[in-house]
């Protein structure tokens, strides 16, 4: 199965979820694409905490070979010119991702 997944918040514990579903659909052998938009473009500066290592399950999540893509327009609107998680992406990529996959969830 395709999993596209969208992360549109900057709390840890949503961005921790998200990615400990990915990291699972993954071992499952399915495929996963997480794009970050609104607040989720903020991934890169959301801070780990006692309850949520959000750094360790993005680490994991690119090992096992899952995707991310950050809304180039989201990060705009923020001041910030990259993600230091993933390449900046666009409407038409977000709009790939959602025809390509089969189910697709948004947290936040």
């Amino acid at each position: 199965m395709k999993l596209g997944i969208i992360l549109q918040s900057n709390k840890p514990e949503h961005a921790w979820n998200t990615f400990r579903l990915g990291i699972t659909a993954l071992k499952a052998n399915h495929q996963v694409e997480i794009f970050l938009m609104s607040e989720g473009s903020e991934l890169d500066t959301v801070p780990d905490t006692k309850d949520f290592d959000i750094a360790a399950k993005v680490a994991e999540f690119k090992t096992l070979k899952g995707a991310i893509y950050a809304c180039g327009s989201c990060l705009k609107v923020r001041g910030k010119e990259e993600s230091k998680i993933c390449p900046i992406s666009t409407m038409s990529d977000l709009l790939k991702m959602v025809e390509n996959s089969d189910k697709v969830l948004v947290f936040g």
